[in-house]
């Protein structure tokens, strides 16, 4: 498992991450990219405690993932099951456990001050984190998607999922998006990736 964990993670994470493997009995699956989501924790009938995590995250996405799930498995066990899964105790849980990682042997200097403000208070995901994500994207392999803000305003684009697009105008934080197969208006955030159709 360690030998696994060490090409997906920070290697200076990977010997306490394992631990944590180990402490909670979590059967940890690496699995083929999702799109709509990095990972995801359950139990299983079995009682087992099975989390997934996309294999084609960058390290620091990944480990920030796996320990986001982590804490959905301990919130829950300190906790109860009868908590929101993004409530006050799985905030405090995944801030806890992320707190002795949060520095510049696991993550890069220029991500740091980025993952420090992000843990003052934890979001669901941190794609919902404009500033973090964009930060963390850089350490992605080089594709040919653009981010909604990016796109020019009347620009068309596509998702994953075929449907078109084109951008409109900038709300508080997100954007309305007309979908153009039947003029609904959907709201996106500005760090959402699409294919732009020039």
């Amino acid at each position: 498992m360690e030998a696994t964990l060490s090409k997906y993670i920070p290697t200076a994470a990977v010997e306490p991450t394992f631990q944590l493997i180990k402490q909670y009995n979590i059967h940890l699956k690496i699995v083929n990219e999702r799109v709509t989501r990095h990972g995801d924790y359950r139990m299983m009938p079995s009682g087992q405690h099975q989390i997934t995590v996309n294999a084609s995250l960058n390290a620091y996405r990944f480990f920030v993932t796996l320990i986001h799930e982590i804490s959905h498995l301990v919130a829950f066990e300190d906790y109860g099951r009868g908590i929101k899964p993004h409530g006050r105790e799985w905030k405090y849980t995944f801030q806890k456990l992320m707190l002795p990682f949060i520095n510049p042997v696991i993550f890069p200097s220029q991500l740091l001050p980025l993952i420090a403000n992000h843990f003052r208070n934890p979001k669901a995901s941190s794609d919902t984190d404009a500033k973090l994500s964009l930060a963390l994207k850089q350490f992605d392999p080089p594709n040919d998607k653009n981010y909604v803000f990016e796109i020019p305003n009347g620009g068309m684009f596509r998702l994953y999922n075929g449907k078109i697009f084109k951008r409109g105008n900038k709300r508080v934080k997100r954007y309305e998006c007309l979908e153009v197969a039947t003029g609904r208006i959907y709201l996106f955030n500005p760090n959402a990736e699409v294919e732009f159709l020039k």
